[in-house]
């Protein structure tokens, strides 16, 4: 590819079109498209999940039973990309997993999964001090976690005693290595993103084709099987395997929502090359990055490399 990188990476909310830019970006370089999204790596749901219909590697290769770790998708992705580098060909990562895309860039430290009951316990002793005396407990064990963690985000809240309790820390001593760490591979990362009126309509006119292309019988389908603990949490599965068509295409709407403005702070936080207006054509933003691509752009482990 000459001055390219070795590998573009695409960010953004959901419903932002990333695949559609993806799909453009093969017709314009010789590219594999390698899926960073949690979701989209479990078979049998790709009207919920999405799933591109252009070949895509890490897209419905994980069977419903089984549990999907953060370090098990980074190997398959280092894989994958590694694979498509040794072919001369340039890995397109996309997704809208902010962690899985990370760490199929780069080489991160994960730190340890809860053992035994340790997510009950910490859950139940959450809801007993409640979020100020949890935090308060926090701050106690791990105070660089706690400056880190507002104490209403329960989730966070949890997993950063879980770890306090393991001798690890949410906050590592060695910097936040998540967002400033080096790529393993010299990275073009781009992130797509779009005000939220027209993000808010995108996710609802999403969901509604979502089911007038069938994916209250798909979901049904899936929840009928055994399920792992990872993929009950798809969203929308449970919604749509067990409520009433309204009732689960609102609270569907409003969860994809809600993801998509998470995803925006992650977007936010990333070392991006450029944010791409998603209220332009695929054929624009593709255009754009491959002109970014040219110019020689790359993420390093500095947090300015590359931005615009």
């Amino acid at each position: 590819m000459g001055a390219e990188p070795l590998v573009i990476a695409l960010y953004g909310p959901t419903a932002t079109g990333k695949s559609a830019v993806a799909e453009r970006l093969r017709t314009l370089l010789d590219v594999e498209v390698i899926s960073a999204d949690s979701a989209a790596l479990y078979e049998g749901l790709p009207i919920l999940t999405a799933a591109p219909a252009m070949p895509c590697r890490l897209v419905g290769v994980v069977p419903l039973d089984e549990d999907v770790t953060v370090g098990a998708y980074a190997a398959l992705a280092h894989q994958a990309i590694d694979e498509t580098c040794a072919a001369g060909r340039t890995p397109v990562v996309v997704g809208g997993t902010g962690l899985y895309l990370r760490s199929a860039l780069a080489e991160l430290e994960l730190p340890p999964p809860p053992t035994g009951d340790a997510r009950e316990r910490w859950s139940a002793r959450y809801d007993e001090l409640g979020a100020d005396g949890a935090h308060a407990l926090l701050s106690e064990q791990d105070p660089a976690a706690a400056r880190r963690v507002h104490a209403n985000d329960r989730r966070r809240v949890i997993r950063a005693l879980e770890l306090a309790e393991m001798g690890a820390s949410l906050a590592p001593a060695g910097g936040d290595r998540l967002f400033d760490g080096p790529t393993r591979h010299p990275t073009l990362l781009v992130g797509l993103d779009l005000d939220l009126e027209q993000l808010d309509a995108r996710i609802a006119a999403r969901t509604a084709e979502m089911v007038e292309r069938g994916v209250v019988e798909e979901a049904q389908r899936a929840w009928a099987e055994p399920l792992s603990a990872t993929a009950r949490k798809v969203l929308g599965l449970e919604p749509f395997a067990t409520r009433p068509v309204d009732e689960a295409v609102e609270q569907v709407v409003t969860s994809t929502r809600r993801l998509a403005r998470y995803q925006r702070k992650w977007l936010r936080r990333l070392p991006l090359a450029a944010t791409l207006d998603a209220d332009r054509t695929p054929e624009e933003n593709a255009d754009a990055i491959v002109a970014l691509a040219r110019a020689g752009e790359r993420l390093s482990g500095d947090r300015g490399a590359g931005r615009r």
